[in-house]
């Protein structure tokens, strides 16, 4: 693929090991909030709501307390997995009819559904589906937490208080969604200067600019004070309903007191004399364990970084997995859709580790904001198919489908790691790559995180990074249709992983190379 990009220019991101815990997020500041609260005291799990509610306000248009999620964990002691369930539903009142078919065309979005009149299930208030993402830290908490609830949300609400510093990585994400976010009042009056253009600075000046985001404070501080059922019971509750109602939308108060986060069994997938624990249901974890399964009969293990039998190998896994995928569970995300979900990692110096992978769906939601409580709203009803009769055919009450796939690892070495990754249907291949490049390869985390990866997630093409050396190339060609695509930022060609990883008592962190927000993390240690 030809692009305009330096062929000269290395990037790269240091991990370093350490005896204290660590935090890899998508933003530095999430990060660094989740590492203060294990700096105090605090468990991996104390760090990951601390992370959670923080990577809420400093990427409110990946997350936030609209969004859903999944979260596996590590309890060392026990030496047992976890999975923490929150992931969305469709509102009780939400009626099939009122997402009429258009008659052409498909959906401007994510999904290439039947297009629905005026996009209704991908934009506005009828698009919000019942958020799970406090629900889910409330579990975490109440199962594993050791610090106050009030204490974990400090953080977040100090961010908030303060307001996003405006970037140019910000300005080109707003800029990204402009029109659709212009559009709603809220979301334009939040994330457009004058209601139409992007937060941006100017080319040479060192100016400060920051979004408004006192209202996100004041309901995070309702929330930390009577704890996560203000969100679902409480007056955040009536409000945040309220809102969606008056915008057209049907959820409701109901809605919220009746959802629940559940502890439920991860899939167990025996690998190379270790295990890999995923998520299982309605997430990305089923097709990963198929991927994995099929890996380890086509994959021959060979210390030292992967070549081209590897990557065929997992070219042919990842393939056979999505074709069962799209046959069976009605996931038909494009596979070019862009990165718009995070993942953080967690690892304390105990050794519990939490991999975390929360969402709104698309990249901003919903592009509408309740104005009462200052939250960005999920467009979680996109999830389903408007098309009546499919296997995630929309219906009211329903969990959503989705392809987030947090894991942890315990390698036949005894290194122990967390990871997940955000970018839709390319989250599996990553993750599983990653995964082998530590088991199969032995790489260090360094090495896994800067080793070029393939996409192969239901299209028609592999793209492979234009890194890899010419003979993986053409092995894959030989292979699959296969094109080749730069590792970038804007916009990422593949997922956009984070990782911890846990060496006898040392520990580390790494994310995405490309990512400039991301950032590993650590706890003082005297």
């Amino acid at each position: 693929m030809i692009d305009n990009f330096s062929n000269t220019q290395i990037v790269r991101k240091a991990v370093v090991a350490t005896r204290g815990g660590v935090v890899a997020a998508q933003h530095r500041r999430a990060a660094e909030a989740g590492a203060a609260v294990l700096e105090a005291g605090g468990d991996a799990i104390d760090a990951a709501i601390a992370t959670s509610f923080a990577i809420g306000v400093v990427e409110p248009w990946m997350s936030g307390p609209a969004a859903g999620g999944c979260m596996t964990l590590w309890r060392a002691r026990e030496a047992r997995a976890y999975t923490i369930d929150y992931g969305m539903r469709s509102p009780s009142r939400l009626d099939p009819a009122d997402y009429p078919l258009a008659g052409s065309g498909r959906a401007s979005d994510l999904f290439p559904w039947a297009s629905v009149e005026d996009d209704r299930n991908v934009q506005g208030a009828t698009a919000v589906a019942v958020p799970g993402v406090v629900a889910g830290m409330d579990l975490a908490h109440e199962r594993f937490g050791r610090m106050p609830w009030r204490d974990l949300l400090v953080a977040a609400i100090a961010l908030a208080e303060e307001g996003l510093l405006v970037d140019w990585y910000s300005g080109l994400l707003m800029a990204s969604t402009a029109r659709a976010l212009s559009l709603d009042p809220d979301a334009a009056a939040l994330f457009l200067e004058d209601g139409r253009w992007p937060i941006l600075g100017q080319w040479t000046a060192l100016t400060e600019k920051r979004l408004d985001q006192q209202a996100l404070a004041r309901t995070l501080r309702a929330i930390a004070h009577a704890g996560a059922r203000e969100l679902y019971q409480g007056d955040v509750a009536r409000a945040l309903a309220g809102d969606v109602q008056a915008k057209g939308g049907c959820l409701s108060v109901e809605d919220l007191a009746a959802y629940r986060a559940t502890i439920v069994e991860p899939l167990d997938i025996a690998y190379r004399g270790g295990h890999v624990y995923a998520a299982p249901g309605m997430t990305g974890g089923p097709t990963f364990a198929r991927a994995m399964h099929a890996l380890s009969d086509m994959l021959p293990r060979a210390a030292g970084a992967p070549d081209a039998a590897s990557y065929v190998a997992y070219a042919r896994a990842l393939d056979a997995a999505f074709r069962s995928r799209l046959e069976t569970m009605g996931d038909h995300e494009a596979p070019n859709a862009p990165a718009c979900t995070t993942h953080f990692s967690v690892v304390d110096r105990d050794g519990n580790l939490c991999a975390v992978t929360q969402t709104l769906l698309s990249i901003f939601g919903a592009r509408v904001v309740s104005p009462s409580t200052g939250v960005l709203l999920n467009n979680g009803v996109m999830w389903f198919d408007p098309e009546p009769g499919k296997p995630n055919s929309l219906a009211p009450g329903k969990r959503c489908l989705a392809n987030y796939c947090p894991v942890v690892g315990v390698a036949a070495d005894g290194r122990r790691f967390a990871l997940g990754a955000s970018g839709g249907r390319k989250i599996l291949g990553t993750v599983l790559q990653i995964s082998s490049f530590l088991i199969d390869h032995g790489l260090t985390l360094e090495q896994a995180f800067h080793q070029p990866r393939i996409d192969v997630s239901g299209g028609e093409r592999l793209i492979a990074d234009s890194a890899l050396p010419a003979d993986i190339v053409e092995a894959l060609g030989r292979a699959f249709p296969t094109t080749t695509a730069r590792r970038t930022l804007f916009p990422y060609a593949f997922a956009v992983p984070a990782g911890v990883l846990r060496d006898g008592e040392r520990n580390m962190g790494c994310t995405e190379i490309m990512s400039p927000w991301g950032d590993a993390a650590a706890e003082q240690v005297l």
